[in-house]
């Protein structure tokens, strides 16, 4: 490993234990479920978790789950020789909701919808046969504020992704332990450490998307002034109820006086 790519590994280690810290995402005794979908976010996850896990004396368990959509092309061979090289236990299953994703969304519209309910599902139904008290997923910082912007200009709402949720049936405890780490350190590390990458052929295929829009902005905005996407970031632990128009979080009713 040259001091780059070992530079790069002990930041994202670092901002890993920071959000494990800061949001008691894992705690000693756990059995968590690491969510690993063959991109380059959830192979970062899983690899720095390991590499906490063994500081930790393993104190907490991890496994490796994957849900083979049975999308055209799919070959997770590499995939199965890394984690073994790794000595990371772990089950690939098979479920065809690409037949059912291509068969319900019209050709041209997003997939990601459909794609993300019945993928979701199926983790949690797995997760609670298995007995697991925490699912992993990989999202990222650039996740975070790109979720934020699209919620605020096509949704209409201030909202994210958490770092730690409790679903709604209150059977599972969500948690992205990556929400510090910036999306090119990943990239960055990835290629160091030649992860096995599965494409996936139904997100990847539609090069229109919202998201990637939104991404486009924030590059953007970024080239101009660097610090945007920490500062938007930050405006996700620092909200001003008070300094916003929801009736449900501040009593306007208060000010009842004639001006």
């Amino acid at each position: 490993m040259t001091d780059q790519q070992s530079k790069t590994e002990k930041k994202l280690f670092h901002y890993t234990t920071k959000a494990i810290a800061d949001y008691k995402l894992i705690a000693k005794g756990d059995r968590v479920m690491v969510c690993l979908s063959g991109g380059k976010d959830s192979y970062t996850m899983l690899s720095i978790l390991n590499l906490i896990r063994l500081e930790w004396r393993n104190s907490f368990d991890i496994f490796s789950y994957t849900l083979d959509q049975s999308q055209p092309g799919w070959d997770d061979s590499h995939m199965r020789n890394w984690l073994t090289d790794h000595k990371i236990k772990y089950d690939i299953e098979t479920r065809d909701t690409y037949s059912v994703v291509k068969r319900v969304i019209p050709e041209g519209q997003t997939y990601c919808s459909l794609c993300s309910r019945l993928r979701r599902g199926n983790i949690y139904r797995y997760a609670e046969e298995n007995g697991f008290n925490k699912i992993a997923l990989g999202h990222h910082r650039d996740d975070l504020i790109q979720t934020l912007l699209m919620s605020i200009l096509y949704s209409g709402q201030i909202k994210s992704m958490p770092p730690k949720l409790l679903s709604d049936n209150k059977k599972h405890v969500v948690i992205r332990p990556m929400i510090y780490c910036q999306e090119n350190d990943i990239k960055e590390y990835a290629r160091a450490q030649q992860f096995p990458i599965i494409p996936c052929t139904l997100c990847g295929s539609q090069e229109n998307m919202t998201r990637k829009r939104v991404k486009k902005l924030i590059e953007d905005l970024s080239a101009e002034n660097p610090k945007i996407p920490s500062n938007m970031l930050h405006a996700l632990q620092s909200i001003h109820p008070s300094q916003l128009m929801d009736k449900s979080l501040w009593d306007f009713d208060f000010f009842k006086h004639d001006y």
